[in-house]
């Protein structure tokens, strides 16, 4: 198919106005990249100014501004930002755990070594007797050990009695009643009196007595008041006795006074006298027994 008609007026007119706009086309972009003639201007590049241009207002052509030359085409290239990826380092250790100190040893409580007291230098190896009763009278004690002198004495609760010296291994004092009245424990040594010499201690046990297991409930006095009759209950069985001033209660107690305050008894064997206050609880009605007859050939006084 022709696409131009030739022989037609009006379209070699148009043939030709086109080869005309081609033409002066191909010359404005010569113009325009490469310039006419030999030397070539470089080009200018427009900087900012903070002045403001005046512009033309006076009506002459305006020169136009030369288009810059392009040296490369990698210059329009597109920019391509590839971010870099950041990775934390690896952690040398666990920041959540922290250093703790160890505790402070506790030094366990040190237990002084007990110093060892030398031997004494003087040997008390018991006294006789070792047990009393408390109450009793005077009695003579008898220290046994060895290595006794003449200078030493007898310590008994610290107090220096008069001591007497048999033999090295004997001494003697007497306790004075004083030292005994109440039951417990008395420590005896054997020292000198500055202490130079010194014994162990060997200790005395003091006894409670025994006492009466009666209560003193009544007395009958005759007219006459030649002899009276003491009620006493015994407190085990709750028997009321009669008895007289001589007789014998339990096999050991002898009534050696009647009052109408009090009864007093005798321990035949310690020599110990026990006082027992009248009650004022009389006790209920019971049969009345005579305890032990007096003997004649006992001793009366305590």
């Amino acid at each position: 198919m022709q696409l131009v008609d030739l022989s037609k007026p009006s379209e070699k007119k148009k043939l030709a106005i086109a080869a005309a706009l081609g033409l002066g086309a191909i010359l404005v972009l010569w113009w325009a990249l490469f310039g006419f003639g030999s030397s070539t201007r470089p080009p200018t590049r427009a900087t900012a100014t903070t002045t403001p241009q005046p512009r033309n207002t006076t009506g002459a052509p305006r020169q136009q501004a030369p288009v810059p030359e392009v040296q490369s085409l990698a210059d329009f290239a597109p920019v391509e930002y590839v971010p870099s990826s950041y990775s934390a380092p690896e952690a040398r250790r666990n920041i959540f755990a922290y250093y703790e100190p160890p505790p402070a040893p506790v030094k366990p409580p040190s237990t002084p070594t007990p110093t060892v007291e030398p031997p004494p230098p003087i040997l008390l190896a018991s006294v006789s007797p070792a047990n009393v009763y408390a109450r009793t009278a005077d009695f003579k004690l008898e220290a046994a050990g060895d290595k006794f002198t003449p200078a030493m004495r007898i310590f008994v609760d610290g107090r220096e009695l008069p001591t007497t010296y048999k033999s090295p291994q004997q001494l003697s004092t007497t306790i004075n009643a004083s030292f005994i009245a109440a039951p417990g424990t008395r420590s005896v040594v054997v020292r000198t009196p500055d202490n130079s010499l010194y014994s162990n201690a060997v200790q005395i046990q003091v006894a409670a007595p025994p006492v009466p297991n009666y209560n003193y409930v009544g007395i009958i006095s005759p007219q006459n008041r030649v002899t009276d009759t003491a009620l006493v209950q015994d407190k085990n069985n709750k028997n009321i006795l009669t008895v007289y001033r001589g007789d014998i209660l339990s096999g050991r107690f002898r009534v050696t006074s009647i009052s109408e305050k009090e009864l007093v008894l005798t321990d035949t064997n310690l020599k110990i006298k026990h006082t027992i206050a009248m009650s004022e609880d009389k006790g209920a009605a019971g049969p009345l027994s005579r305890p032990t007859p007096r003997v004649d050939a006992e001793d009366d006084e305590p």
